[in-house]
């Protein structure tokens, strides 16, 4: 395992990847300011629905989430250019964790991703060349990194696509609903919209949807198959930029190629006057034990995590318990209607809720179709009644359809979901189940 690990290959591959992945961040952040993304999600909100347990990420919301990205737009520019690279990258990691555990009205897998990918940038020698770091410390200088550092990236990327894959087979899916229904929101799109509304667009979507996500990264390592499994995934990536605007990760995805080609390639490609190492060097460091128990565990948690809503009561697409961090993508589509009835218990007195006075459009969308922010905002207007003196109980009348199936009711309306303890690990008993028709 050492000498898989630890055995040093050149770092083109690297630090090509730090200058197109400073570049991505820089303009994810920026760009979140310009397309008036920020205003919408974190700037003119009262509250956003936090991941459970990050409430106090609350209290940073508003006008200087403007400076908090900004802060991020420059990280991603020192990162790029290889400027107090550690520094920058720690920085960059925390504001963007902040970020996403702020927020689930617009929760993307992609975003989890890019926090993670952040967290393992920092303990990369990314900056070891072509960077200001070495110009003001020449003695950091390296043209080699260890194998490791290559691994992390594909190791991760094969754990992404083989779960995005294996998710996708299940019956609404094959039988081309849920393409159907994506498709169907796009016939406004210029030239395109009719052409995605044909069924072998559908099939296409749905089953090379399949093969490309199991496939594309064993297709990569073979040297025979690389060429034309890099093209597919130019074709595949700039679709899904084009038709779902799914920001940055589609050229991030096309990013990670430099670690599939041959470090020549990338050397004469894009840093010709960097010696190419070919030495045979390894290096064990003191913290060898150690490193390699985080790396194994690392990697046994990210396999775990998409596993955990097979121990959870009921259907995910349901449910919704374990769907977050199990790259679990655009596989779905779900809608609802939501009312909430608060009573006082003191007077027994029931208070109208109108969800335009204390949400977005997009947060009611979210309230509408997810049982854990309907709990968030039932525990919300609890907070704000009881600020007025007032102990209250919420009900919830919510009937969801999922995939363009029937509307059924998802969340027993008997219950007070104001006075219900959320549990992460476990089924919640007050989310009724998918199967209703079959229990009657």
């Amino acid at each position: 395992m050492n000498k898989f690990l630890f055995k040093h290959i050149d770092n083109s591959a690297l630090i090509v990847f730090r200058c197109l992945f400073g570049a991505l961040i820089f303009l994810e952040s920026i760009g979140a300011i310009f397309t008036g993304w920020l205003k919408r999600t974190l700037v003119d909100p009262e509250f956003t629905f936090n991941f459970i347990g990050f409430d106090f990420l609350q209290t940073i919301q508003g006008e200087w989430m403007y400076v908090h990205y900004i802060i991020m737009g420059i990280c991603g520019l020192f990162v790029m250019v290889g400027y107090k690279y550690r520094m920058s990258m720690i920085t960059f990691t925390l504001l963007w964790a902040a970020t996403y555990f702020m927020q689930k009205s617009s929760y993307n897998n992609h975003y989890y991703f890019l926090m993670i990918l952040s967290a393992i940038m920092v303990f990369l020698p990314a900056h070891k060349y072509a960077s200001i770091d070495v110009k003001q410390n020449p003695d950091i200088k390296s043209f080699s990194m260890p194998n490791w550092c290559r691994w992390v990236f594909i190791i991760q990327l094969f754990i992404l696509y083989t779960y995005a894959s294996i998710a996708k087979m299940y019956p609404d899916w094959l039988d081309l609903s849920v393409p159907e229904l994506l498709m169907k929101s796009k016939k406004h799109y210029f030239l395109v919209g009719n052409v995605l509304q044909q069924k072998f667009v559908h099939y296409l979507i749905a089953y090379g949807g399949i093969l490309f996500d199991g496939l594309i990264i064993p297709l990569l390592l073979w040297k025979r198959t690389r060429k034309v499994a890099f093209f597919a995934s130019i074709f595949f990536h700039l679709f899904n930029s084009f038709i779902f605007q799914v920001g940055i990760f589609p050229y991030l995805s096309l990013a990670f190629a430099v670690f599939f080609f041959e470090p020549k390639v990338i050397q004469k490609l894009f840093l010709k006057r960097k010696p190419l190492f070919s030495e045979e060097k390894i290096e064990v460091p003191v913290y060898a034990t150690v490193f390699k128990t985080v790396f194994v565990a690392y990697f046994i948690i990210q396999i775990a995590l998409p596993l955990r809503h097979h121990f959870i009561k009921d259907n995910v697409l349901w449910t919704e318990e374990g769907h977050r961090l199990s790259w679990r993508m655009m596989l779905r589509s779900k809608s609802g209607n939501t009312s909430f009835r608060v009573v006082d218990k003191a007077s027994n007195a029931v208070i109208p809720i109108k969800l335009e006075d204390y949400l977005s459009k997009k947060q009611i969308r979210s309230v509408s179709s997810k049982p854990d922010v309907m709990w968030q905002f039932a525990q919300r207007l609890k907070r704000v009644y009881a600020e007025k003196g007032m102990d209250i109980a919420v009900y919830v009348r919510a009937y969801v359809r999922v995939n363009g199936k029937d509307s059924k009711q998802l969340i027993d309306p008997n219950v007070d979901l104001a006075n219900e303890k959320w549990n992460p690990f476990k089924h919640h008993d007050w989310i009724l189940p998918s199967n209703q028709d079959e229990n009657n």
